[in-house]
């Protein structure tokens, strides 16, 4: 089996050789020995490597990241918290949807004033009152955890 210098896997992935260095010493992926001063992975560490890019964009941190990860390296996904991450990401796209489409007509109203507009006090309303829920919802989540 062909070992990947530290230098490739970093052009490689597109990953600095520090990050790779500090991922190797939190134990989200392991170096198999060094070729002088410099570390050597095995080939499967390219799909750890996509694996934590693809957490870490997902909103997922580190330490969540290394828990998806068996001792040997290879992924043991944890499908209901995937599962609620999607749901996160799809309530995301709705706010980032509405958000948008606000900035649009806000960009395009003909309105003299934006006050003046009816459809921009209907989308603030409805942008803030989804606002105030989920300021409700953090506030009860944190005061059941106290």
């Amino acid at each position: 089996m062909k070992m990947l210098d530290i230098g490739e896997v970093s052009q490689t992935v597109g990953v600095p050789a520090s990050t790779l260095r500090y991922y190797d010493e939190i134990g989200l992926i392991s170096s198999v020995g060094r070729h002088g001063l410099r570390r050597q992975f095995a080939p499967d560490v390219l799909l750890q490597l996509a694996l934590i890019s693809m957490g870490k964009s997902a909103g997922f941190s580190l330490e969540d990241i290394a828990g998806m990860f068996g001792r040997d390296g290879r992924p043991d996904l944890p499908r209901q918290e995937l599962h609620d991450r999607a749901d996160d990401l799809d309530r995301q796209i709705r706010e980032l949807t509405a958000l948008r489409d606000t900035l649009r007509h806000v960009a395009d109203c003909p309105a003299p004033s934006h006050m003046e507009c009816p459809t921009f006090r209907r989308l603030v309303g409805v942008m803030g009152r989804r606002k105030s829920k989920k300021a409700k919802s953090r506030s009860k989540a944190s005061a059941g955890l106290r």
